[in-house]
């Protein structure tokens, strides 16, 4: 199975005399058919990883995730049929929203020298009574990373 990866334009704004006042960068539209209507967002919540570390793996069969960075660079490593992927997302990567879908086991490695704050809009929602958190290991090698793990 290939993951895919959608990438988000980083939008100028200005105020009402034209001077640059910020940039905006849409993560989520409807519009540009990247999420099914059946896994369109049912949560919106941000995760932060601090300075080299990883957040899972974790394995959900039932939910999705599409993990876009929006502060710093992350890697995102899959398992697939076809062994290790990466992806990567951030300020370096067009701020990305990389797909993973449910049964597929992943991690998120920060790769910059700050903390990466990640937005998910999962699919289903995280529920207390509806547990989809299972058990994976992922062989530590592959986090090694240059100026992450010496």
């Amino acid at each position: 199975m290939t993951l895919r990866t959608h990438k988000h334009p980083k939008i100028v704004t200005r105020d009402k005399s034209g001077n640059r006042n910020g940039f905006l960068v849409p993560i989520y539209n409807i519009h540009d058919n990247f999420i099914s209507a059946e896994n369109s967002p049912k949560q919106v919540y941000i995760t932060v990883c601090d300075i080299g570390q990883v957040k899972g793996p974790h394995l959900h069969l039932k939910r999705w995730g599409f993990f876009t960075c929006i502060r710093g660079n992350i890697r995102v490593i899959a398992r697939t049929d076809n062994g290790y992927e990466e992806y990567f997302s951030g300020e370096d990567y067009e701020f990305a929203t990389v797909e993973i879908p449910a049964g597929i086991p992943a991690a998120i490695q920060n790769i910059a020298s700050e903390p990466s704050y990640v937005i998910n809009t999962p699919s289903p929602a995280w529920h207390v009574d509806i547990q989809d958190e299972h058990p994976v290991e992922f062989d530590e090698d592959i986090f090694k990373w240059p100026g992450n793990n010496e």
